[in-house]
């Protein structure tokens, strides 16, 4: 089961962007983890310096910017 991690402190466009997340997989019929990521700290140590980010199998794949779904599914294809 692949994991997939929302990098941000809780905004608006973090919530987003886990809420899309979980439609792409929901969508794909997938059975994977939505982790919220929310420590600076944490967050720092994948060198994002903006959120929200996406990482999936522990590889950014978006950061500063709410992805779409379609991006979502593509890279979980």
């Amino acid at each position: 089961m692949a994991v997939i991690k929302i990098l941000g402190t809780g905004c608006a466009k973090c919530e987003k962007a886990a809420k899309i997340a979980a439609e792409a997989v929901a969508d794909l019929g997938l059975d994977h983890d939505i982790v919220k990521v929310s420590e600076v700290a944490d967050i720092m140590a994948y060198g994002v310096m903006m959120t929200p980010a996406v990482v999936i199998d522990e590889e950014v794949k978006s950061a500063g910017k709410v992805p779409s779904v379609d991006e979502v599914k593509g890279w979980l294809a």
